[in-house]
């Protein structure tokens, strides 16, 4: 119908900043009331007499009886989001001679609704801004994808060559599976989204399925495991943090024993808070994918977590700094090698302890407007995104172990299969 069309070709912007199914209800319920009110009109209001073309509620506009040969105007309807902008126009009907509403091809009513839609002005900010929200939707969903397909292939690595199996690997891989699952995560809520509010509606029984809890299921599910794998990508950065602090300090433990503990710490500690994160949004914000934050004490739940992880990792990242330093110190040659690296050293910890996340933290999405929102938005998708390949290239392709294991098995390959490296 054109009221779904339209709510859907204006919407889609803003359902890139998870706004839209809260417009969207709101606008139902707005298109509700409009009806209500047309059929009780069309119940109390006496029927003229002689030939006319019967009163109707076309699920659009509510239309009285309308003179033969007469073309039939009413307002624009209030459930319109941009019935401000529209209020003084009209929708058109014609009134045929014979006492039946005008029909376009033979199959469909004809209308004249374009003083109701809203005018989209290439130029204005609504409009630049939309574009905007889908060039960055673009840029995320690229990065997580190649970042996706990165991890896969660096756990193959990690895992299918024995001689790389060590506590420092076993934490890479670890961290490597989280940036893959937070990839996944976030795609597959993107494609639920997608997939809920943009089907096509016909019926008010299919809006009413739309807005129920029971259609919001798979994207809630969609919005733990997202949120559960963000936690763990942080927690697994403080368990690399808390390992190379110890390995540079020389202390002396049993990895085994330490290992279990970084198990728990990585996948175990999010549980702590999306559970209780889970049971709020439940309890008392129980409406479409659990996506908006209408008391944002319960979306401090997640931040805590994240900001006490991001601390004590910026703590760690300079404690380490000061190690490095003191010994690039001892043994520096010259001050030109000293200062390079020193430099490659920090670039290397930097996407490591993921020390980024300090910087926006207390910039909240609501505390935020204007070009400052969009610079967030840009580097916090930015560096989410491509984080996991960057990492994947880090500590696995670039990594000189890694590199040396994967000749040795090519040199091996080419004495295997002498008739496959002549040919060539």
């Amino acid at each position: 119908m054109v009221f779904n069309q339209q709510v859907q070709m204006d919407y889609g912007g803003l359902m890139e900043e998870g706004c839209s199914p809260k417009v969207l209800e709101k606008t139902f319920e707005q298109w509700m009331r409009y009806k209500d009110e047309c059929l009780k009109k069309i119940a109390s209001d006496p029927y003229p007499s002689g030939l006319f073309c019967n009163r109707t509620f076309d699920m659009y506009a509510c239309w009285p009886d309308g003179s033969p040969g007469t073309i039939v105007n009413v307002s624009c309807p209030f459930y319109l989001p941009w019935y401000e902008k529209v209020k003084h126009g009209t929708v058109s009907r014609k009134c045929g001679p014979d006492g039946h509403w005008a029909m376009l091809n033979g199959t469909e009513l004809w209308r004249d609704h374009s003083q109701c839609k809203e005018e989209v002005d290439g130029n204005t900010g609504e409009e630049s801004s939309y574009r905007l929200m889908v060039s960055f939707k673009v840029l995320y969903t690229v990065g997580y994808s190649l970042s996706l397909l990165a991890l896969v292939l660096a756990l193959l690595i990690l895992t299918v060559f024995r001689k790389l199996r060590c506590t420092r690997n076993y934490i890479h891989a670890n961290l490597f599976a989280s940036f893959g699952l937070r990839a996944i995560s976030v795609i597959v809520k993107d494609a639920l989204l997608e997939q809920m509010w943009r089907r096509e509606t016909f019926q008010v029984s299919d809006w009413e399925a739309l807005l129920s809890h029971e259609a919001a299921i798979g994207c809630r599910v969609a919005q733990v495991v997202m949120q559960y794998c963000i936690l763990a990508n942080h927690y697994w950065f403080l368990a690399e943090a808390v390992y190379l602090y110890k390995l540079l300090i020389g202390a002396v433990f049993s990895e085994k024993n330490y290992y279990t503990l970084y198990l728990y710490l990585g996948w175990g500690t999010p549980v702590a808070f999306v559970v209780p994160w889970m049971a709020a949004k439940y309890l008392k914000e129980n409406a479409e994918c659990w996506a908006l934050n209408e008391n944002m004490n319960y979306w401090w739940i997640i931040r805590i977590p994240i900001l006490l992880a991001s601390v004590i990792n910026l703590l760690i990242f300079m404690q380490i700094l000061k190690v490095i330093l003191a010994k690039l110190r001892a043994n520096q040659k010259g001050y030109a090698d000293y200062k390079l690296r020193l430099a490659k050293a920090t670039l290397t910890l930097v996407p490591l302890f993921g020390i980024h996340e300090v910087v926006f933290i207390f910039v909240t999405d609501e505390q935020t407007t204007g070009v400052l929102r969009y610079i967030k938005v840009f580097f916090t998708l930015f560096l989410n995104s491509f984080q996991g390949f960057l990492v994947a290239v880090l500590y696995c392709f670039a990594n000189k172990e890694v590199k040396s294991e994967m000749k040795k098995r090519w040199q091996l390959w080419k004495l295997d299969h002498p008739a496959l490296c002549c040919t060539q």
